[in-house]
């Protein structure tokens, strides 16, 4: 190729892939061991200091920090109003890929925000965004220790302890099952007894992670697989061998849809033919693939606010950094066009009558068995599709409050919630509130060593 010929292509990258993608395309992709990680990141920290924070959300069993970049037009502080959004790769120590997308992804909202790129200085405007690259550290560098070449498919899949953190979460689905039989409670299940000392320091850290903010959506990146898996993951029927059963969650249609978006907008996720596996659309219910208990996907969706998914992002777990350029690319818009659907359905604030917020105040949505609730703000952020629907705002001692609201395709409507005290002597009919400690269960058969 003639030089100029070579100088017209780069010029057409750039201009392809937006202000500052040129830097990233020369970039030297490469795997990051621990300290190139936090290096990495304080890098990225440094470039944009006005709009990133880098806090740790605890340590690893050998002590590693599990750090999160945060951006944000307010580093460190909850606007009201503005969601909270989070992605979360390297849970399995050695499906590394979604570890090295996510450093690529901050230095490249660093980088756009820079060069003034409106998309992505609205979307850190707009949105508190938290990216933790590595939840298993140690696992990493176990599996990074044989490197791309010699990786097998479980060494340094668990912690140092060989335990795999996506069956490491209490098993909520086991109590929401059991609920589901007596229209009991449908969000915010109660821990089990004694949890903290039934998980790993990283889930411990993770569930920690998700009491102190108010997430609204997420995905937790893995691989061994190419397909957008959305909840449930654990069956609610038991397993028969040879067959799987499709497990879907209230939201399931808006599940689909988030699942979608990411693979829609991957350059080849949509395609369904990957790693030697078809889904159709790129997509699967994780039940209907294969039951998974204590997964981090399902618990987040039955403890917290936040909708999750899981994104399975290629066949090589350990893929050589010869491969990671391809992946960023065939990544770049998904990663982006998944983040931004956190700013659609309904919003708003719950007050009392002297416009005092209102927290843990109830939203519930007629129709969809699966309330969220109010923030410390009084904020509240519900994930619908467009369409017309009755919500009610109820929280103990208030009257409830139920409003009709048309979403749209666009951004998410703003709906607020003004509730009056409740006259002495009249009975709410709230709902009652469940005992903490779960239904016994069945004991689970030994968990299935797949991509998630």
């Amino acid at each position: 190729m003639q030089p100029l010929t070579w100088i017209l292509v780069l010029l057409l990258t750039a201009l392809l892939c937006g202000p500052g993608s040129l830097a990233s395309r020369t970039a030297d992709f490469q795997h990051h061991r621990y300290e190139e990680l936090v290096r990495a990141l304080f890098a990225v920290q440094s470039e944009c200091p006005y709009v990133t924070r880098i806090y740790s959300i605890g340590r690893s069993v050998e002590g590693r920090h599990l750090y999160v970049l945060e951006f944000s037009d307010n580093p460190g502080i909850h606007e009201a109003l503005e969601p909270e959004f989070k992605y979360v790769g390297n849970m399995h120590g050695n499906e590394v890929l979604g570890r090295e997308l996510l450093i690529q992804l901050a230095k490249f909202l660093c980088e756009e925000y820079r060069a003034g790129n409106e998309r992505i200085t609205r979307l850190i405007h707009d949105t508190r965004i938290h990216i933790l690259p590595s939840m298993n550290p140690d696992g990493y560098e176990v599996a990074a220790a044989q490197g791309p070449e010699f990786n097998g498919y479980l060494v340094g899949r668990g912690n140092s302890r060989e335990v795999d953190l996506n069956r490491n979460f209490p098993d909520l689905n086991a109590l929401l099952y059991y609920y589901e039989k007596s229209n009991g409670r449908n969000h915010h299940l109660p821990l089990p007894d004694n949890w903290e000392e039934q998980v790993e320091p990283e889930t411990l850290s993770v569930i920690k992670w998700m009491q102190n903010y108010n997430f609204v959506l997420s995905a937790n990146l893995h691989g061994g697989a190419v397909v957008a898996n959305y909840p449930f993951d654990k069956s609610r029927e038991a397993r028969i061998r040879g067959k799987t059963t499709y497990s879907a969650t209230p939201d399931d249609k808006l599940f689909k849809k988030l699942a979608k978006t990411y693979s829609y907008a991957h350059s080849w996720m949509h395609k369904g033919w990957n790693c030697g596996d078809y889904f159709d659309e790129g997509i699967t219910n994780g039940a209907r693939w294969y039951s998974l208990s204590k997964g981090m996907q399902d618990f987040n969706y039955l403890y917290s606010n936040c909708f999750e998914i899981t994104l399975e992002l290629s066949c090589d777990k350990f893929p050589p950094a010869s491969a990671l350029h391809r992946e960023w690319i065939g990544n770049r818009e998904a990663l982006i066009s998944y983040l931004e659907q956190v700013h659609h359905g309904i919003k708003g604030m719950v007050y009392d009558e002297n416009n005092n917020p209102i927290r843990d105040a109830e939203i519930a949505v007629a129709g969809i068995t699966h309330d969220i609730t109010s923030g410390a703000d009084g904020d509240y952020f519900r994930l619908l599709l467009p369409g017309t629907y009755t919500v009610t705002a109820s929280a103990p001692g208030y009257q409830a409050v139920t409003k009709q609201v048309t979403v749209g395709p666009a951004e998410a409507i703003v709906l607020n919630f003004s509730l009056k005290t409740a006259p002495k002597g009249i009975n709410l009919n709230l709902k009652s509130q469940h005992s903490k400690k779960s239904p016994s269960t069945a004991k689970v058969s030994p968990a299935n060593p797949g991509p998630r």
